[in-house]
């Protein structure tokens, strides 16, 4: 009699085979996931530093254009991974195929982990894309690659968890647009990606501080730049609560069954 398998511990086989389908669902579409938002991201910042003139920003250790192309970077890590976990649980809950997830020998663990790094992966995709080709413009320059590669992965890891819930709580296409458009573009455009919030007068410069993303992108610009408009172990910490926070929220989230569940 063949001995039917006893997950008790992580099951990494689920895990992957979750994981590889998220990637391979994202990749299927390449110019429509990957290649469209890097073009779009593209656009903002020929648009800023060709259209604009932004003189105000260069200083004697870098020019407008260093100072956007990382902001521009980490926005698009940030949408992309939100958009590549929402999209794939709120389609699924559409077309009724949840239920192929679910059944599995999956925990709640194993499914936090594998949408989300789903997720981080083609934000980080849609970032290099745009890194690689910015570079051929502007040669970036990198004052810390440690602090660029924490912010990237805290970013994108965060934006995959709030994703997972979007998508979870969104019962059809209508509401998670308005999560996109009222909420995830407002925060990333008022976050000092195009602009330093030091040039805010004084009450907007004190809401800019409240805005969870405004960290993100400052600390992944100060990973290019060097220096940055907030203290950069205040941003640090702050990830670091939010995705604790955010991940076990979402584990706690899949254990219920929360909307997903009939």
């Amino acid at each position: 009699m063949r001995k039917i398998r006893n997950f008790k511990g992580f099951n990494w086989i689920g895990f992957y085979s979750l994981y590889l389908k998220e990637v391979k669902r994202f990749l299927n579409v390449f110019a429509q996931t990957v290649l469209a938002p890097a073009i779009t991201t593209l656009l903002f910042y020929v648009i800023f530093t060709i259209s604009i003139d932004r003189e105000y920003l260069n200083t004697n250790s870098y020019s407008f254009s260093e100072f956007l192309a990382p902001g521009l970077i980490c926005m698009g890590i940030m949408q992309n991974a939100f958009a590549n976990t929402s999209s794939s649980i709120l389609i699924s809950k559409v077309q009724g195929n949840i239920v192929d997830i679910l059944m599995p020998p999956l925990s709640e663990y194993e499914l936090t982990f594998s949408y989300s790094l789903g997720g981080i992966t083609r934000g980080l995709l849609v970032g290099f894309s745009v890194s690689l080709v910015i570079y051929l413009i502007v040669p970036l320059k990198i004052y810390n690659i440690f602090i660029i590669a924490y912010f990237a992965l805290s970013s994108s890891l965060l934006l995959s968890l709030l994703g997972i819930l979007c998508g979870i709580w969104a019962k059809k296409f209508d509401h998670m647009a308005s999560i996109t458009n009222f909420v995830i573009l407002p925060l990333t455009f008022l976050s000092g990606t195009f602009y330093s919030i030091d040039r805010l007068p004084e009450f907007w410069h004190f809401i800019a501080l409240w805005n969870p993303f405004f960290y993100m992108i400052d600390g992944f610009r100060s990973g290019f730049l060097g220096t940055g408009d907030s203290n950069l172990n205040f941003g640090i910490i702050i990830l670091a609560f939010a995705n604790a926070f955010f991940l076990l929220l979402t584990i706690h989230v899949f254990k219920k069954g929360y909307g997903l569940r009939t």
